[in-house]
């Protein structure tokens, strides 16, 4: 027993030496932006201060400057975007977007920035430091910067009224204990970023309803959408009540506030319907939660909230409470069909809502990336399946136990097999996916897939069935609480590949490198 005691305790002091020697940066951003809706465009000032709590002192900063990605033909994005077939349909019509108008300063004095070696990195560029940033100080950065919007085809932009505002901020780039991640935007694969707190200024014409990354601060504003949103939610099959500017052609400001995030994003339009309620978690923690969605007739987003509201209780009891003060959704543009897009504590979809199976689906797991994306801010460029796979098994563990339903599937599963518990229809979806070619392996950058179909078969739909073989194996329970302690070790953190294995061989007590090890197999896994 004293052998044994022994052990266990060399094994906990590795994993909390492992915690002590962690560190990552963090950034804090005041940005205050104008929209302009007749020009597409936004014009912005932001303050940045950096702290640098690496042991390295730095002598510049990458900087992301994304809306720079949409600006030529010649751009990582649109390389990209040309040698997909998959995604080369995304540019048959549409219009460049850029950013300019940078003048950094750093501490109050002119800085110089170089363009990054690759020329299809013009949306990466370094910022140099007048003077060394040494461990445990801090810089304060400012810029204008004015942004043209593209046409909505990859995440940011434009359509139908409606404003998209993502990677739209001169934002830096991680540096971590692998060095500076300064990717450029590309549309098969997302993000690394560092987390932050958010104090965003947006300023809009008056009648434009807007959803956005944090909590709203303006009291009045934020009354009208909870009195008219709540109203909505009251009677879901009334003619919607709606949005009315005190004064429509003028303009309003509005604030938002949040901490701890790797991102911020907003959308705007006029033509929002907006649904509000309050939900409660297991601990009495209450969260608000708002959709917005296009005002058409016999919607079913006239069900949004329940939607949101669902997949952020289950999320919270299976991995980890919910630690934002709000959960938002946003229908995206009428005309375009592409699935969602998340943002912490907000979520773009952009999918159909002909079925409430699919409608639900995609909103769980677009909400489910408050968890993997969001809550633990994994390198999705460099491990999408971390982000992606993650969320995926949970999805359909949530598409399982509500509708007997897979997104994958659809209306192909027989009713037989609709007919089982959850266990036994889960055993048998996870089956027949076994049986899917799964060429690439899972543990690749997004970059170096071959195409967007093998990146979304081995990111997403491989990877929850690596999950499976793992739950199968050990079982529900034990899977949860893997998860659990997972959560809790790297909430607010960067955790990679290695930390997820040390989290859930801790918490099973068992060896789990020959299963890791799949994550390079290519084909199936039998």
């Amino acid at each position: 027993m004293k052998k044994y005691i022994t052990i266990v305790l060399i094994f906990f002091s590795s994993i909390v030496f492992a915690q002590e020697k962690y560190w990552q940066q963090h950034v804090s951003y005041k940005i205050d932006v104008a929209l302009n809706d007749q020009e597409k465009s936004l014009k912005g000032f932001e303050t940045i201060v950096y702290k640098n709590n690496s042991p390295s002192t730095l002598n510049f900063i990458w900087f992301h400057i994304w809306p720079n990605a949409y600006k030529n033909e010649n751009t990582a994005l649109f390389q990209q975007l040309k040698n997909d077939t998959a995604r080369a349909a995304k540019l048959e019509k549409y219009t460049h977007g850029s950013i300019e108008g940078l003048n950094f300063k750093v501490d109050g004095k002119v800085a110089t920035t170089e363009a990054h070696p690759n020329p299809q990195y013009i949306d990466v560029i370094k910022l140099k430091l007048p003077k060394p940033l040494k461990p445990g100080d801090s810089v304060s950065i400012t810029t204008d910067f004015k942004v043209k919007l593209p046409s909505y085809f990859s995440r940011s932009g434009f359509a139908d009224g409606e404003f998209m505002v993502c990677q739209w901020y001169p934002k830096p780039a991680v540096f971590d204990k692998n060095g500076w991640h300064e990717f450029p935007y590309l549309d098969m694969g997302e993000y690394y970023s560092d987390y932050a707190s958010f104090n965003v200024n947006i300023t809009v014409p008056a009648d434009y309803v807007v959803g956005a990354t944090g909590m709203l601060q303006n009291v009045d504003e934020l009354a009208t959408y909870k009195k008219v949103g709540a109203k909505n939610v009251a009677d879901r099959n009334a003619k919607p009540a709606l949005y009315v500017a005190k004064n429509k052609n003028g303009v309003k400001k509005l604030n938002y506030k949040i901490n701890n995030v790797p991102d911020f994003a907003w959308f705007a339009d006029k033509d929002f319907v907006i649904q509000y309620d309050t939900l409660k978690l297991e601990s009495g923690k209450i969260v608000d939660a708002f959709t917005y969605y296009h005002n058409k007739d016999s919607t079913l987003w006239n069900y949004s909230i329940d939607y949101a509201k669902d997949a952020t209780k289950r999320y919270s009891k299976w991995i980890g409470e919910y630690e934002y003060p709000v959960v938002q959704v946003v229908e995206g543009p009428k005309n375009n069909s592409s699935g969602g897009m998340e943002y912490p504590t907000i979520t773009l979809i952009t999918s159909p809502d002909a079925k409430k199976e699919s409608l639900d689906a995609v909103i769980a797991h677009e909400v489910g990336h408050n968890w993997f994306m969001s809550m633990l801010g994994s390198n999705e460029r460099q491990h999408a399946w971390q982000d992606e796979g993650l969320n995926t098994y949970f999805q359909f563990r949530y598409e399982a136990e509500k509708y007997r339903s897979n997104s994958i599937f659809g209306d192909g599963i027989p009713v037989e097999v609709q007919a089982l518990p959850v266990k036994e229809f889960l055993a048998s979806i996870y089956g027949a996916l076994s049986g899917a070619p799964m060429t690439s392996a899972i543990d690749i950058p997004s970059d170096k897939f071959p195409s967007s179909d093998q990146y979304s078969e081995a990111s997403y739909l491989k990877t929850a069935l690596w999950l499976y073989i793992l739950e199968d194996g050990v079982g529900r329970e034990k899977m949860d609480n893997a998860f659990k302690l997972y959560f809790n070790l790297w909430k607010g953190k960067h955790p990679q590949p290695e930390d997820l294995k040390a989290a859930f061989e801790q918490s099973l007590g068992i060896n789990l490198d020959k299963y890791f090890e799949l994550l390079k197999k290519e084909g199936k896994f039998q």
